[in-house]
């Protein structure tokens, strides 16, 4: 940005940080200027011998409790994790701590703070430009009665953050990095914020359960937490989203509801309220959570609702200060709201939303593309330890289960149950903290019948290494497809640490043709050599010419063959492809498709995503294979491709091929 002598509105405005072209902050002016690694690298140094020092004590302090070394341990390998295994601070674009949804969160906090603008985001160019934390800039929309932005996620975890955001701002620029909201100072102070979270959040765990379950319990609840579930993925590597802070919330939640319930005073009604209201601005759903305390004590008896109603009547001033207390987080959005769009209450979700009569609950417990239990089968024990929990804390029994069956039902009425490329479901990671209860009493029942005991090793060790390998495969080993699998992937990949890249096209077709080959005939065969004009102007991969799929030609003709049921039990569909360039976005991948039609109707339709498969500058012949219709009639099969990116893809040897019975 260039300086000007004539005009003292726009130095006003460079001091803000406003050019012409939009919002820059001032410290990007002199690139070569911000930056000092050194001064920045031994902060960090001297932050990590502090560091060193502080787990000394704590070994000392540990030793005397197992469930203390527990603890400890866990804590260790989280940020181990965190700093050493994957450093998502470190990283860039989606990559980086700030992306993606936690980006969306987090977005209220430059906005206010840095460039000053809450409604029109006129820095979302920069910042998209610049940082890239998403293919594009969906974390607000524009509210179209008062032509402002609107935020997609509400103001909860921002307000969580807000603390470690001001020690990033202050020190980003004596530092030598830009102010501006996620430089590396700010994504540095916000993975130990998280990091700090998950350590402070599992100590509360471990002293609600210790009192009530005994030493070794305790330990394993804590082990199958951190080493057995997706809680270490959202707590070590994608501790920014809200998952991570709300557990903590759950775990404080646990330690009050009792405590509040022993001793009833108005400071613990209000942290209750409070505490629940926090939580709900951060996720709405998760007003779930007054069912704990609601519920706590509660039996399914008459006379059991009678006398809590007796106790409320008593001590009306504790329910009225958790009321207010709650009200005055949840009221923070409705007032964001209203400063942005005039409207008290906005739906920012969009087209997104519930099915409340037909909730996804197969698809969200077991399924392949993203089940809970699939992904976390340890947590198996905390469902199967409810019986011994209704014994060994009547008190609490009843709230629990309440409240982990309405949560499970909410979670799974989302439409988009998978939610997104998720590990696992993420959005359950928050309520382990009141599944550790049931999962504790499990494991004091086996603790106690050392044949159970036995088998239940076994079940731990594999669990646990089943849940390392997922985690390593979600990023550093980089076979999972979180979000994304099925059961042919999986079963391709399951416990391996590397595959034929081909196998990523069992993600879209879910499936190959295994019999025999000798009666195969070839149905199509297209050489694209009567291609004339631009779609043969690339250079061939066989031949006089080859079919340039660009932004200009994003089909190929179809290509059709007669067919009739019981002709072929299998298709295959066979192209050479060659790209000099990765293709990251599978929406704008290139599709090969067959498609089984009766008259003008679609009967049939199998695809699958050639750039999964294809490494830049190398050609490659892709199979796609697809069962003929078991049900419907048909009369024809079309198979064509789909370019809808703006790369370029040369395909050629197109071949449809059909293995009868």
């Amino acid at each position: 940005m260039q300086k000007s002598s004539n005009s003292n509105n726009e130095r006003r405005g460079r001091k803000r940080g406003i050019t012409q072209g939009g919002w820059r902050p001032e410290s990007t002016q002199a690139s070569g200027r911000y930056r000092n690694p050194r001064l920045f690298f031994s902060f960090c140094a001297r932050l990590r011998l502090f560091s060193f020092s502080s787990y000394f004590l704590l070994l000392t302090y540990c030793m005397k409790s197992p469930s203390r070394l527990a603890w400890l341990f866990c804590s260790v390998f989280i940020v181990m994790v965190s700093f050493w295994y994957y450093p998502k601070w470190k990283n860039t674009q989606t990559e980086a701590i700030i992306s993606w949804d936690a980006s969306g969160y987090y977005m209220y906090l430059p906005a206010i703070f840095v460039y000053h603008d809450l409604k029109e985001l006129k820095f979302r160019d920069y910042v998209v430009t610049k940082y890239q934390p998403a293919p594009g800039f969906d974390q607000a929309f524009l509210h179209p009665e008062s032509g402002h932005y609107v935020m997609k996620y509400s103001s909860g975890l921002a307000l969580q953050e807000l603390p470690f955001f001001l020690v990033a701002h202050v020190l980003a620029s004596p530092l030598g990095y830009p102010a501006d909201g996620f430089s590396t100072p700010y994504q540095l102070v916000l993975q130990i914020a998280n990091t700090l979270v998950a350590l402070l959040a599992l100590w509360l765990v471990r002293r609600a359960l210790l009192p009530r379950f005994g030493e070794w319990p305790t330990v394993l609840t804590l082990l199958i937490l951190v080493l057995g579930t997706n809680y270490l993925d959202y707590s070590a590597i994608n501790g920014a989203m809200t998952h991570n802070w709300l557990f903590l919330w759950y775990a404080v939640l646990m330690l009050l509801t009792p405590a509040f319930y022993r001793h009833p005073t108005v400071g613990k009604a209000v942290a209750i309220g409070a505490v629940i209201g926090l939580m709900t601005l951060t996720r709405p759903t998760e007003i779930l959570a007054a069912l704990i305390p609601v519920f706590w004590g509660l039996r399914p008896k008459w006379a059991s609702v009678r006398e809590r109603l007796i106790f409320w009547q008593g001590h009306l001033g504790h329910l009225l200060g958790a009321a207010i207390a709650g009200a005055a987080f949840i009221s923070i959005q409705p007032l964001y709201w209203h400063y942005v769009s005039g409207d008290w209450i906005v739906y920012s979700y969009q087209d997104q939303g519930f099915s409340w009569l037909r909730p996804h609950l197969w698809d969200g417990i077991f399924s392949f593309r993203s089940g809970w239990l699939l992904y976390s089968p340890l947590l198996i024990t905390a469902l199967l330890g409810f019986g011994a929990l209704r014994r060994r804390e009547p008190f609490g029994f009843w709230a629990i289960l309440s409240f982990v069956a309405v949560f499970i039902y909410v979670t799974f009425a989302w439409d988009i149950w998978w939610y997104g490329g998720s590990l696992g479901q993420r959005a359950m990671v928050q309520s382990y903290a009141v599944l550790a209860w049931p999962l504790a009493a499990a494991l004091s029942w086996i603790l106690a019948r050392p044949r159970w005991l036995m088998a239940y090793a076994v079940f731990f060790i594999v669990g646990v290494y089943y849940n390392l390998w997922l985690t390593h495969q979600a990023h550093r080993g980089g076979l999972l497809a979180a979000g994304d699998m099925n059961r042919a992937y999986w079963l391709r990949i399951i416990g391996r640490y590397d595959v034929p890249k081909e196998a990523r096209l069992l993600l879209d077709s879910n499936g190959w043709y295994t019999g025999p080959t000798d009666n195969a005939k070839v149905l199509i065969s297209e050489d694209f050599e009567r291609q004339e004009g631009t779609a043969c102007s690339g250079p061939p991969l066989a031949g006089r010419c080859s079919f340039l799929l660009d932004f200009e030609h994003q089909n190929t003709p179809d290509y059709s063959v007669p067919m009739k049921p019981g002709d072929y039990t299998w298709l295959r569909a066979t192209v050479q492809a060659h790209a000099n360039e990765p293709q990251w976005d599978m929406w704008s991948m290139t599709l090969l498709t067959v498609r089984f039609y009766k008259a003008d109707a679609v009967v049939k339709e199998s695809f699958i995503r050639l750039e999964r498969a294809l490494e830049p500058g190398q050609t490659t012949t892709l199979p796609l294979d697809v069962h003929t219709p078991r049900r419907g009639n048909y009369d024809r099969v079309v198979v064509k491709l789909w370019h809808p990116g703006k790369t370029h893809l040369l395909v050629d040897n197109l071949q449809l091929v059909g293995f009868p019975d």
